[in-house]
């Protein structure tokens, strides 16, 4: 699959420096075929950066003894397919939770029902056309989309959503990196994914 030089570029260099925080074991990468399969599985295509570092190396979470059955990195090749749905479905039912819990509605929407139940289905029919935000690590995702790149990387807890890299290079330094998260204030974000930007705080 070609994919763009800038697109691959950046994923290649946020590999890189997953490398060089020598904190996780780093396998083969994902070839083509099983790049298509996951696509074709699970109903989203990567974007290009995303693509490109899952291609330059596939990052594997610790013995789950080490992390207490906790698996931040998805677990694409071999993983239960369960647990990937769990994670390619956390950004939508967390913003479900807040419809329901706490009063949450977002403009695009129209009225609110009265009703929650109602006000759940409606939520949901206008999610599924939200764009597809797919895991990097935890609870950072990235938007889906081929032929794209570049976008920051958001960690979302239903909707308390903030940008946690400016990109995937970038992320890679915030969450790894002994210097942690830090985001210039002159930092002007690009053009950001529809929906969930708006939530961005």
């Amino acid at each position: 699959m070609v994919i763009s030089g800038e697109g691959a570029r950046l994923g290649e260099e946020a590999a890189r420096r997953l490398v060089r925080t020598g904190r996780y074991e780093i396998r083969p990468g994902l070839t083509d075929a099983e790049l298509a399969r996951i696509e074709r599985d699970y109903g989203f295509e990567f974007a290009d950066d995303h693509r490109a570092f899952l291609a330059a190396g596939l990052p594997v979470n610790l013995p789950p003894a080490a992390l207490q059955t906790r698996k931040p990195w998805p677990e694409w090749r071999g993983g239960d397919p369960g647990d990937l749905h769990r994670q390619l479905d956390w950004p939508i039912e967390g913003v479900l939770f807040d419809v329901e819990n706490n009063a949450l509605w977002h403009p695009s929407w129209g009225q609110r029902p009265t009703d929650t139940s109602k006000a759940l289905s409606t939520a949901r029919r206008h999610l599924v056309q939200a764009p597809k935000m797919i895991p990097v690590y935890a609870h950072r995702y990235l938007p889906a989309g081929r032929g794209t790149y570049g976008h920051p990387v958001l960690s979302i807890y239903q909707t308390d959503i903030i940008v946690y890299g400016t990109d995937l290079a970038d992320y890679i330094d915030c969450e790894f990196s002994s210097t942690g998260r830090h985001i210039g204030a002159d930092w002007t974000p690009p053009s950001m994914v529809p929906f969930w930007s708006d939530f961005v705080g």
